[in-house]
């Protein structure tokens, strides 16, 4: 059988529509050999959510949201036809929230239920809502931004009047100045340093010699013979008691001298005597010596 160039082109065709409608379905994310397990999610708002999304449960993608239907009497109820993986299956409780990133991509994230004994049935309808996300953190942030702005400027103002201040200019000027400084101590003290590395050798070898005459003076020391010593000691401490005791004695001339009162007179009238002879020798030596040439007496 001939088959004509009519019949060729029809069977292109359709193979051409049949691909590109394969294809389309798996641009949006959808399964070419058939659905997966239906479910419906009621929204309040789908900012950004649209059929053909990715569907996530921990961060694994689990299927598609084939189609978003919109309901003009209710709409505040809006419901999503999301397709999940067969194998899948959803806890009683289980959510989805419309996240999306900083690039603008979005997603539908499952948040599943605790009581995974108790499963939703194929079919059924789960509620949905937005996920707090950073951006959506960051428009809560606003208000509180919008506030901070006033503080901001009146911190700014200030900020501006203390560098127009002059005492901060010269207390910089200071600081340079006292930084000098420091520098030039710290050079100081590394010369220093220097000075004292290059004369330690110096000094540990005079300190070894003082080591050395402590270790001689202590050995010198070790080998006095303290007992001979102490009898010396002992002995002079013996002669000096009586020494003492002689002289405290009444039978020694010294203590009769240091104790006899009437010793003590009698030796004070002696001297006061002999201090009046010698005062009148000295007044009229004539009386005491006779000295003529001729021999002649002078009367």
């Amino acid at each position: 059988m001939k088959i004509t160039n009519e019949v060729k082109i029809a069977l292109v065709a359709i193979v051409g529509i049949v691909l590109l409608f394969f294809g389309m379905q798996f641009l949006k994310g959808r399964s070419l050999l058939g659905n997966g397990n239906a479910y419906y999610v009621v929204f309040e708002d789908v900012s950004g959510l649209s059929a053909s999304s990715p569907i996530y449960a921990n961060g694994y993608k689990v299927g598609v949201v084939e189609a978003i239907s919109y309901d003009y009497a209710r709409p505040d109820h809006i419901v999503a036809t999301v397709g999940l993986d067969k194998q899948l299956s959803l806890p009683r409780g289980t959510h989805a929230e419309i996240a999306s990133d900083l690039l603008g991509n979005v997603k539908l994230e499952l948040k599943f239920g605790e009581d995974a004994s108790d499963l939703l049935a194929v079919g059924d309808t789960i509620m949905g809502g937005m996920q707090k996300g950073v951006m959506s953190k960051a428009g809560d942030m606003v208000p509180q931004i919008q506030e901070m702005l006033p503080k901001l400027d009146s911190i700014l103002a200030s900020v501006n009047a203390l560098l127009a201040d002059p005492a901060l200019a010269q207390s910089l000027h200071n600081v340079e100045g006292i930084t000098t400084s420091l520098r030039a101590t710290s050079q100081q003290l590394s010369l220093l340093s220097a000075s004292l590395n290059k004369q330690m050798p110096q000094m540990m070898e005079k300190a070894d010699g003082v080591l050395a005459n402590t270790e001689g003076l202590t050995r010198q020391l070790n080998e006095v013979d303290v007992a001979a010593t102490m009898q010396k000691v002992d002995a002079t401490l013996a002669n000096v008691q009586q020494m003492t005791a002689a002289l405290n004695s009444k039978d020694g001339s010294i203590g009769l001298l240091m104790r006899d009162p009437s010793l003590y007179f009698h030796l004070s009238n002696t001297m006061r005597d002999a201090d009046s002879l010698l005062i009148d020798l000295k007044r009229h030596p004539k009386r005491y010596v006779h000295f003529s040439i001729f021999g002649k007496k002078d009367k």
